[in-house]
């Protein structure tokens, strides 16, 4: 394994078991290095692995030049996408100076965690279980203020304190609440004019964080007496009824159908193709997935131009959609780890 060095927070984690908000980690084999500023020092030395060692610095850039001077490094990997011109022109004149090459490979650290351990999935899958656990308890929230007409800005608010357990977990993301035309967008922004009542369809996209680990959820609901985000949805309009029965016949084939040796495009293809067979394929806007880890999108892309090989113990969201402007939008969303050669739903 090649020398490297990474800023990104849950890249920190993943090395050290610690993270901060100003920080580099240097790997030289087995040996990390944590540097960082006086206000983190006592909890980096506090949290981070044995196998950790936390630099007290004011220079970042010069503590990184011991490193590889100490060591003799002819060579170190960085992600592009985590430097700015400034920073990187600095790193790259004073490691030339002292003779080592700065190699740029792009995203290369979640090409590392892109396979997860027995572990990982072990805390993947109990996100996902306080995530469902968390749907169903928005979905007894919204039923009881139904006749109150709540707006998506008041829904959204409240799905966000009950997901979080009221403060106990962070979330995977701002969770998405679209109410008919709204859930036409796929990021939906919950708007103050777009009020819940009775036969309207609801889209409801979520996913909270155990262990810093994240999950995703994505239902689709007939809002009526007993509102629910079960995938079995009876709707009063037979054209939500028609869309929702198309996308989650591209959901189970995509599933059903998935193995481990295909590429991302193939496992995309499953789901487009039931899609575009039933006419609706221009209005299926996004990829079918993407991996989910310390990271809510990482590795592997699950995409019509995705070359990614998926093969056992990988974890990614399958989430077909339809989106007709200006009426509503369906999308189905689970997360499924490749096992024996197929997928699983978490």
């Amino acid at each position: 394994m090649q020398p490297y060095f990474i800023l990104d927070e849950n890249a920190q984690y993943y090395e050290c078991g610690f993270s901060c908000d100003n920080a580099i980690v240097v790997r030289v084999e087995d040996t990390r290095f944590f540097i960082t500023d006086s206000r983190y020092t006592l909890e980096a030395k506090q949290f981070c692995n044995k196998h950790t060692e936390v630099i007290d610095s004011n220079d970042f850039i010069q503590s990184l030049l011991g490193i590889v001077s100490r060591l003799s490094l002819k060579q170190i990997i960085f992600n592009p996408q985590e430097l700015n011109v400034a920073m990187y022109e600095k790193i790259l004149s004073s490691l030339s100076a002292i003779k080592c090459e700065l190699i740029s490979k792009p995203n290369f650290h979640q090409q590392l965690r892109i396979y997860k351990s027995e572990k990982e999935i072990a805390l993947i899958a109990i996100s996902q279980k306080l995530n469902k656990k968390a749907f169903k308890a928005f979905a007894k929230y919204v039923s009881k203020i139904l006749k109150q007409t709540p707006n998506e800005k008041e829904l959204h608010y409240q799905a966000k304190q009950i997901l979080s357990n009221f403060g106990r977990y962070d979330l995977s993301f701002d969770p998405i609440v679209g109410i008919n035309e709204n859930g036409a967008k796929p990021h939906a922004l919950p708007s103050t004019k777009c009020i819940l009542k009775k036969n309207d369809i609801l889209l409801f996209d979520a996913g909270v964080k155990y262990k810093r680990y994240c999950s995703d959820m994505t239902r689709t609901a007939a809002v009526g007496k007993d509102i629910h985000f079960g995938k079995e949805q009876k709707f009063k309009n037979k054209l939500h009824s028609k869309i929702y029965d198309i996308v989650l016949k591209a959901q189970e084939k995509a599933i059903s159908k998935a193995r481990s040796g295909m590429s991302g495009k193939e496992i995309d293809a499953l789901a487009r193709a039931e899609i575009e067979k039933s006419g609706y394929g221009k209005y299926f806007v996004h990829s079918t997935g993407h991996g989910v880890g310390l990271d809510i999108h990482e590795l592997p892309r699950i995409s019509r131009l995705s070359e990614d090989r998926i093969e056992d113990n990988m974890v990614f969201s399958i989430e077909p959609g339809i989106y007709l402007p200006n009426e509503f939008g369906v999308r189905i969303e689970d997360l499924v780890v490749m096992k024996n050669g197929r997928a699983e739903i978490l």
